[in-house]
């Protein structure tokens, strides 16, 4: 995958502005990756643990990544939490270009919000 940099910059900044419109506060990739770890889990915003927010962070990079098909959704345990797993290897790349990979990602997953199917 070839990823613009301008337009994932540009399309990042705006995302970033939007969500800040929304909660009042301009999140950073950590707490962007935490808010669609609980809008993934499907449980609502709650006190987590400090193992829940890294597995909560956890699940979202698989989820933004299933949209290139690098993972699949395989199902909830019996706590109601969502798994993945690894289907094809994430391509190697330097710390800019994985940056890069995980913006195109996540601003992907944003736009593509209404047409995603939840698990």
């Amino acid at each position: 995958m070839i990823y613009d940099s301008d337009n994932i910059d540009h399309n990042w900044t705006q995302l970033r502005a939007d969500l800040m419109k929304r909660f009042g506060k301009k999140p950073d990739m950590n707490a962007i990756l935490f808010l669609i770890g609980i809008q993934e889990l499907g449980m609502g915003i709650r006190e987590f643990t400090k193992e829940e927010k890294q597995d909560l962070m956890h699940i979202a990079t698989c989820r933004v990544f299933s949209l290139s098909g690098f993972y699949e959704f395989t199902g909830r345990d019996e706590e109601g939490w969502p798994h993945f797993k690894a289907v094809k290897p994430i391509p190697f790349a330097n710390l800019k270009e994985q940056e890069k990979m995980l913006k195109w990602h996540v601003i992907e997953y944003f736009n593509r919000a209404d047409e995603i199917e939840k698990p």
